[in-house]
């Protein structure tokens, strides 16, 4: 298994700097997911590892081997592309063999091979279709397959599923899941899906503008993103405007714009000032309507039925709207018109800097 390391890497394009100064350092055997929005640089990294891209500054390293200069060919990599490339002349079987072959190995092992990961991938039984016989998740598999089947250091996979349906890009997710946690293989996926993302990576690298935001495991982007860019982007979020306060015993206070106050200890320690106060859907809580600095009164503007859950838009007494999502039940829904009150599950909000730039909840 192999480690990668970038150290200080920059890309130029016509003069326009893509990605400035990007440090990762993803471990061997980890699927490591690079993930943002359109143009924020997460394909033209992967294409400076793979060697399709000029490296303009900073080292590349797979262990101890320098690759800035090296041929893609020398590098021991497979790429699994967005749009399958697998050969429409050849077999699943032949498709598979092509790497093997390109290797002068001897034939037996060249069957062998192919045959396992045939296996592995579960197409064997289409090992003498071509290509135009199959589905589009299986003409995926049969690129997963042939990338694999040249025992590389590293796995490069760029927006693989962005061509499947809804379906087959669930299914698919946790196929690649399983094959590379069986395979072992240090794996650079590529995605602008957070769902895909969270689903499938032991690390995600949050990028925006070239630059990476956070790196962390789903579950610590979702609980305690750094910023407020990657509180929106992983999942959904509502933003509150609040000043932070103390009162005379000391305790830290967020009075939110709506004139409701929370009680947040976490931030003692700061100073008084202007902050922005990240609230999941799922952390408004529905109680019974009473007078309490920490409920919010609302009114139902929409609502929407999603199965597991119902998530509703709901405007508070200041007219603020909020994303408030609950667990479907078999009573009615509420209605548009009818009013609520929320409070917050304060130990899953974030705080953030006016600026949103740093998350105070982790400051100490």
């Amino acid at each position: 298994m192999t480690q990668i390391n970038i150290s200080h890497a920059k890309k130029v394009f016509d003069d326009v700097t893509v990605i400035p100064d990007l440090n990762i350092t993803i471990n061997e055997g980890e699927l490591f997911t690079l993930l943002g929005p359109s143009g924020c640089g997460k394909t033209t990294l992967l294409r400076m590892i793979a060697g399709f891209n000029s490296i303009e500054g900073g080292d590349f390293y797979f262990d101890a081997d320098r690759i800035n200069d090296k041929d893609p060919s020398k590098r021991n990599i497979g790429m699994v592309f967005q749009n399958y490339a697998i050969f429409p002349h050849l077999t699943v079987r032949e498709n598979v063999e092509f790497g093997l072959k390109q290797r002068k190995l001897d034939k037996k092992v060249v069957r062998e091979t192919a045959e396992k990961y045939l296996k592995l991938i579960q197409m064997e039984k289409y090992m003498d279709r071509k290509p135009e016989r199959l589905s589009g998740g299986q003409q995926q598999r049969v690129a997963l397959a042939r990338a694999l089947a040249i025992n590389p250091a590293v796995l490069l996979m760029d927006e693989p599923l962005s061509n499947l349906d809804a379906k087959l890009r669930v299914d698919m997710r946790k196929a690649i899941r399983e094959i590379q946690r069986e395979v072992g293989i240090t794996t650079v996926y590529v995605t602008h899906d957070q769902e895909e993302a969270m689903a499938i990576s032991d690390q995600i690298a949050v990028m925006k503008d070239g630059i990476v935001q956070q790196v962390g495991s789903p579950k610590a982007l979702y609980h305690r993103p750094a910023n407020e860019f990657v509180a929106s982007f992983i999942g959904r979020t509502n933003i509150v405007m609040a000043e932070l306060k103390h009162s005379n015993e000391g305790v830290a206070e967020l009075h939110l714009q709506n004139g409701h106050v929370v009680v947040y200890p976490k931030l003692n320690h700061l100073s008084d000032q202007t902050v922005r106060v990240s609230i999941r859907p799922e952390d408004f809580i529905r109680v019974e309507q009473e007078a309490s600095l920490n409920t919010f009164v609302g009114k139902i503007e929409d609502s929407v039925y999603l199965g597991l859950n119902t998530e509703y838009v709901v405007a508070l007494s200041d007219g603020h709207l909020v994303q408030v999502t609950e667990e479907s039940s078999f009573e009615e829904d509420l209605t548009v018109g009818e009013q609520i009150a929320l409070t917050i599950n304060t130990d899953k909000i974030n705080v953030y800097c006016a600026e949103g730039l740093t998350n105070l909840s982790e400051v100490k």
